[in-house]
């Protein structure tokens, strides 16, 4: 990601049919960020953008942009 703040957790789950279907991609570090996708990696893509957008956002409002955190692999 082109954020420079290195690699915040992505949690990408799939959507029920009444939802739509598809992917669902949140990031739990960043409140509120979250995007879809027909297919997981549609949805990892989404999701860059809108972690992107959410840290503009935040820094513009002169919110605190929490860094993100150290995941190891499962």
């Amino acid at each position: 990601m082109g954020n420079g703040q290195g690699a915040y957790k992505v949690v990408i789950e799939p959507l029920s049919d009444d939802d739509g279907g598809g992917f669902l991609a949140t990031v739990p570090e960043l409140p509120g960020c979250m995007s879809d996708g027909d297919t997981r990696i549609e949805a990892l893509a989404n999701i860059e953008d809108a972690i992107e957008s959410w840290l503009h956002s935040a820094r513009k409002m002169g919110r605190l942009v929490p860094m993100p955190g150290f995941h190891r692999a499962a």
